[in-house]
């Protein structure tokens, strides 16, 4: 039976809300917390860099090359039901997370995390999208994106403080037990969410879940572990391989359309002008995001000495910024429309490029703390646009199209964290390479940030002219 669309009761579900977020805080917080416990999870499992390189890895794999499947099962079997289930998984892969008594066992439960958070974290999404309206759907939206932005923040602040308070001597492994108490929270006021479905509840199809999750992992594990090692052929033979399959799915989707049966994935979604920019902009924001975190932990931690947790405390401010622009957004959007998120846009590629002039000239004497006056302003530009632009992407979709849409963006975001890495690594390791390698730390550092910053200036900088494209769109509509 299908369920009627609990977007037309009233109130709308605000309790159910708290329960999406806390859910979508956890699964980013795993992509981020990993990094800063590096070398405590190599002096306790005798890790090398390659294995740490995969306990990194592997739940962004799974996690990235299962999003949009998670999303059609939500689609079928009921959003709640997949987000109880995925929690429910999320829990037990962390606690063996946490449990792993080497390194083997921790990249296998590492997997099984990320498997679980992508049948959970379209749910969110898409939950959202049916359940609000209007001015509520923005503020929801609004609420969700300052919340994923506060847990790629947390993933450095909170996470450094867990390793280095070393709570009852758990070490690294506090990272991953944290998770257990809140996804027991999240199972038992799970509740609180409608239960929702799509109208015409979809037959699963195998062979583009096959494809697409193939050529998604394909795409990913070169992205991401590529950079680390050099480009080796392996990597570069996997990235053509990758396109040949998704173009498969493609073709295969849309022979699928046209003989009546429901795709995984419409691929008139990517023919709809506003949908398409929208995808592009998550893309290059979220490369930005994920990128920016990389290059400012190694300069402080690599280059300049700090521990996690000093890190992480200068890093704090920047979530201030972010929070502060996150609330005032739904408000800005609804007096201005997409203006809003221009400007925030603005800021963003602006307050970047005075970073990196702020880095350049400071040089091997750099204070890390003279830059937090420009992290706040670089938090606040990232909260002006992360937050609305989720709502506004979702937001041209039709609520029968919310889990397809919800997986595709969320798989949109993944890939962009991993391009943005992937290139900002290639910069950094570069630059890092060609200082004479008798320079001092700092001054080597410096540079790279520099080199490697120049993507996140670049992809800002695009994303603003994408944002203006956009404006010049909705007007005509």
């Amino acid at each position: 039976m299908t369920l009627p669309p609990f977007a037309l009761a009233s109130p709308p579900p605000w309790r159910g809300l708290a329960v999406l977020l806390l859910a979508g805080f956890v699964t980013i917080f795993d992509l981020f917390v990993v990094n800063v416990a590096i070398p405590s999870m190599q002096a306790g499992l005798g890790a090398d860099l390659a294995q740490i390189g995969f306990i990194v890895a592997a739940y962004e794999l799974a996690f990235g090359a299962l999003l949009i499947t998670g999303g059609r099962l939500g689609d079928r079997f009921g959003r709640r039901r997949l987000f109880v289930v995925g929690m429910a998984g999320f829990l037990v892969a962390s606690a063996l997370c946490g449990l792993a008594p080497d390194t083997v066992f921790l990249i296998v439960a590492r997997v099984l995390q990320g498997l679980a958070a992508a049948l959970l974290f379209p749910q969110v999404y898409a939950s959202i999208r049916v359940n609000f309206n209007g001015d509520d759907s923005r503020r929801a939206f609004g609420w969700l994106g300052m919340t994923l932005g506060l847990a790629a923040i947390a993933g450095q602040v909170l996470g450094g403080w867990l390793v280095h308070a070393d709570l009852f001597g758990l070490g690294w492994r506090s990272i991953f037990l944290i998770n257990v108490p809140i996804s027991l929270i999240a199972i038992a006021t799970a509740r609180a969410i409608p239960e929702t479905r799509a109208r015409q509840r979809p037959t699963l199809d195998w062979p583009g879940v096959a494809l697409v999750s193939t050529g998604l992992a394909l795409l990913l594990v070169p992205l991401i572990e590529g950079p680390a090692q050099g480009w080796p052929g392996w990597s570069l033979w996997m990235l053509a391989v990758a396109i040949v399959l998704l173009a498969a799915f493609y073709h295969q989707q849309e022979r699928r359309r046209a003989a009546g049966l429901l795709p995984l994935v419409d691929m008139r979604l990517l023919a709809q002008r506003r949908f398409a920019l929208g995808a592009l902009l998550v893309l290059l924001v979220y490369s930005t995001s994920s990128s920016f975190f990389l290059c400012f932990a190694l300069l402080v931690q690599s280059g300049l000495g700090l521990d996690p947790f000093v890190a992480g405390s200068i890093f704090a401010p920047c979530s201030g910024g972010f929070i502060a622009a996150s609330l005032l957004a739904p408000r800005m959007v609804a007096r201005w429309g997409v203006r809003a998120i221009l400007g925030g846009a603005l800021i963003y590629a602006i307050a970047i490029g005075l970073l990196i002039a702020q880095v350049r000239a400071a040089g091997a004497t750099l204070a890390p703390a003279a830059l937090i006056p420009l992290l706040i302003v670089v938090g606040a530009g990232q909260g002006s646009v992360m937050t609305p632009l989720l709502n506004l992407v979702l937001g041209v979709v039709d609520e029968a199209q919310a889990g397809m849409a919800s997986g595709l963006i969320s798989t949109v975001q993944q890939v962009g964290a991993a391009l943005g890495v992937a290139v900002v690594g290639m910069l950094f390791g570069a630059q890092l390479a060609a200082v004479d390698g008798w320079a001092a730390p700092a001054a080597r550092y410096v540079s790279a940030f520099v080199a490697g910053m120049g993507y996140n200036l670049g992809a800002a900088s695009l994303a603003c002219v994408l944002l203006f494209m956009l404006v010049r769109v909705q007007a005509r509509h």
